[in-house]
């Protein structure tokens, strides 16, 4: 039996190539603002970030991403139900 390729995504915070499943997503539709993309299949260019909170600052703080505060407390509620 062959084994599936598991699709691997760079974090914006700690620039690790992981699995896509064990990231979030953050989402940019052409005609929307950006959003937390939980179920990762949302239209748009795609940005992935670690499930931990300390990948979510150091992206901030090296302006890996320019998020709205809106996202970053999707994302922040979003990591500490994963926690």
């Amino acid at each position: 039996m062959k084994k599936r390729k598991v699709p691997m995504r760079m974090c914006i915070g700690c620039k690790e190539m992981k699995p896509k499943k064990d990231l979030l997503r953050i989402v940019q539709p052409k005609d929307g603002e950006q959003s937390a993309d939980p179920s990762g299949k949302a239209q748009g260019r795609g940005a992935y970030i670690c499930k931990d909170m300390e990948c979510l600052q150091r992206a901030m703080k090296n302006k890996a991403i320019k998020l709205s505060p809106d996202v970053v407390k999707a994302l922040q509620e979003e990591i500490q139900s994963h926690e």
